[in-house]
């Protein structure tokens, strides 16, 4: 009899184990669709009718003021194209570059969209779209510069913008040791204008806005042949805001197929910088 019940008692404690167990899984997959459903991210946009995108009104070709005043530039251009894939209209936002991803987090835009490099430190901040276009930070001199490559630059002074992927990338290189001063700015404006009165030797910038300004200004400005770091630029979506960020990714590979973002790029660039192979790119590419 005692064995009976010792017997009886152990099964009774396995079953409660196995089904405590069930229950736990079943609570784990109820709280993940119970997330699911709380993401109202791409919803939201849709009820409201736009798409907010912040942008830095002073970073040629992606986004600045054009000369009739109003906002343009390539990557106001391809968010109003992926807006209208949304079933919604874009509605660019000025903001202050030093604190995009503030501006974000706080609701007073819906996207970080221009010319916003893909970093693995920001993804803690950011809920990133998949990378879109090839760029690279690169240190730009004055056409009448006597300095040809990088060690020409030890105990000078190179600017940057603030908490930008430029500044980041000067820092994170050997150089900056041996540097005299890194002073940053406000916009990238600001830094040519000291680039061309000589108060700096030289200014680590983005790519593909030196080459814009290179176009709109022959002969001011050249770069050297050693560069700071390949990057690329992506689409920042508040954390969490998961659905959304997959409308995003959809709505770029549908202009990729059809050809639209190939064509923007042509126009703005002059050549097609858009990424292809995304699946080929590692983390070693968004250190």
């Amino acid at each position: 009899m005692f064995k009976k019940i010792s017997l009886l008692l152990v099964l009774v404690l396995i079953l409660s184990i196995f089904a405590a167990g069930c229950g736990n899984d079943n609570d784990v997959k109820s709280e993940d669709n119970n997330d699911a459903a709380k993401d109202t991210s791409l919803t939201d946009i849709q009820d409201k009718g736009t798409l907010v995108v912040g942008c830095d009104t002073e970073f040629p070709p992606m986004g600045f003021i054009g000369d009739d005043g109003e906002l343009t530039g390539f990557d106001l251009e391809l968010a109003a194209l992926v807006a209208e894939k949304l079933g919604v209209k874009s509605e660019p936002k000025a903001i202050n570059w030093d604190t995009k991803e503030i501006e974000l987090n706080n609701g007073n835009i819906d996207v970080i969209w221009n010319g916003y490099t893909i970093k693995k430190d920001r993804n803690e901040k950011v809920e990133y779209t998949k990378p879109y276009l090839n760029n690279q930070q690169v240190l730009v001199v004055a056409a009448d510069s006597p300095y040809e490559k990088k060690s020409d630059l030890e105990g000078k002074t190179v600017g940057a913008q603030v908490k930008s992927a430029g500044l980041d990338a000067l820092k994170a290189d050997d150089l900056a040791s041996t540097l005299k001063a890194i002073p940053e700015y406000e916009a990238y404006t600001y830094a040519l204008m000291d680039l061309e009165t000589s108060r700096l030797d030289a200014l680590a910038v983005d790519k593909i806005l030196i080459r814009y300004a290179m176009q709109q200004n022959p002969g001011k400005y050249k770069v050297l042949d050693e560069g700071l770091c390949n990057e690329y630029y992506g689409i920042g979506c508040a954390k969490g805001a998961v659905a959304l960020r997959e409308a995003i990714d959809k709505a770029l590979d549908e202009l990729q197929e059809d050809g639209s973002i190939d064509k923007l790029s042509k126009k703005w660039f002059g050549e097609n910088l858009v990424v292809r192979d995304v699946e080929k790119l590692t983390d070693a590419d968004f250190e």
